[in-house]
């Protein structure tokens, strides 16, 4: 009998009066906020505006929850189109069902359009946003304990996950998946931040390197799953899918590193270098003490005689003046004679 172990909420879903307050979409909810909050942060560390991030979101979030919703229900659609099945559950997006694979495309594919729009780089919103989408994940994991689903294989470990009995799951307990990969991406963001730091990523590579990591991680907790997925030469589509996009990320990082080295010096139109970057503030006050050595002192000096110049002319100007009022009295004078 296993004495320690993870317990599971009997409920996924309180009811405020009539209102219906779900963990899956809580969880959901707080990765958003904490992804645009993270982004923000790291745009205007690299000189963009204040708010950018959460334009593009504003594209990229609503399409990257279709894009998850749909590569769930195309890749597991005996869960809705089967016998005994009812396909409006394919709609129930608070039960549980997200694809990560296709929010990130299909969510890449709204921010392309918020990014075009304010005519922006892709790749570098991409690389600011990359750790908080990390984050975003580790917190909308814990999602899936609140619905008792996306857990490993039996286990008596002290941190196994208890389930207890339920649709298409059966009492026991797991392996505690969903909390391995809340913790994988924790490690994911880390790593991002402190390699974009270290090594100035650029033109997309910040967001490669969080891709290729957090498949490295997804392949083998994938592997640990006993939920009905399908499988292809004995392995589950999932571990499939990370294999091929971890390849995808490493050679993008690889080829961009090669073609574009460094990172973008503008990350939106009307705005300069990155206020906090070394690089552009020591530019800067280079270029000023140049200008100030260029500089003749003695420009700025008065020279000898220049008063007595200037008082001369002031006093031809005012002979000048006198004289033109002179000649335009005399001229009525003359009128009349005539």
């Amino acid at each position: 009998m296993n004495l320690a172990y993870i317990p599971s909420p009997s409920t996924g879903v309180i009811h405020l009066g009539p209102i219906p307050l779900r963990g899956y979409a809580f969880c959901i909810i707080i990765g958003v906020f904490v992804a645009v909050w993270l982004g923000n942060k790291r745009w205007i560390a690299r000189g963009g505006k204040p708010g950018t991030v959460a334009d593009i979101a504003v594209w990229a979030v609503p399409f990257g929850l279709v894009g998850g919703r749909l590569y769930h229900v195309i890749t597991d659609y005996q869960l809705y189109f089967g016998e005994g099945r009812n396909w409006v559950d394919a709609f129930k997006i608070w039960e549980g069902g997200l694809g990560i694979w296709g929010a990130i495309a299909l969510g890449a594919v709204g921010a392309w359009i918020g990014c075009r729009l304010r005519g922006i780089p892709l790749p570098a919103w991409a690389d600011a946003l990359a750790p908080g989408i990390a984050l975003a994940q580790a917190c909308g994991r814990w999602g899936n304990w609140f619905n008792q689903e996306l857990y490993g294989r039996a286990t008596d470990l002290p941190w196994a996950l208890k389930i207890s009995d339920g649709p298409n799951r059966v009492a026991g307990t797991y392996h505690p998946t969903f909390l391995y990969e809340s913790l994988w991406c924790l490690g994911v963001a880390a790593l991002v931040i402190w390699a974009d730091r270290r090594f100035k990523l650029g033109h997309g590579r910040a967001f490669a390197l969080y891709v290729a990591a957090y498949c490295a991680g997804r392949g083998w907790i994938e592997y640990m799953r006993v939920d009905e997925a399908h499988h292809i030469l004995g392995v589950r589509l999932n571990v499939w899918t990370a294999i091929v996009v971890f390849i995808l990320a490493v050679v993008y990082f690889v080829l961009s590193a090669k073609l574009r080295p460094g990172r973008e010096e503008v990350v939106e139109p009307d705005r300069g270098p990155a206020a906090s970057d070394p690089a552009a503030k020591e530019a800067d006050a280079a270029s000023e003490a140049k200008t100030g050595a260029d500089a003749d002192p003695a420009d700025s000096a008065p020279k000898p005689g220049a008063e007595t110049e200037t008082e001369t002319a002031t006093e031809a100007d005012a002979g000048t003046e006198g004289k033109a009022g002179s000649e335009d009295a005399e001229a009525p004078k003359a009128a009349k004679k005539l």
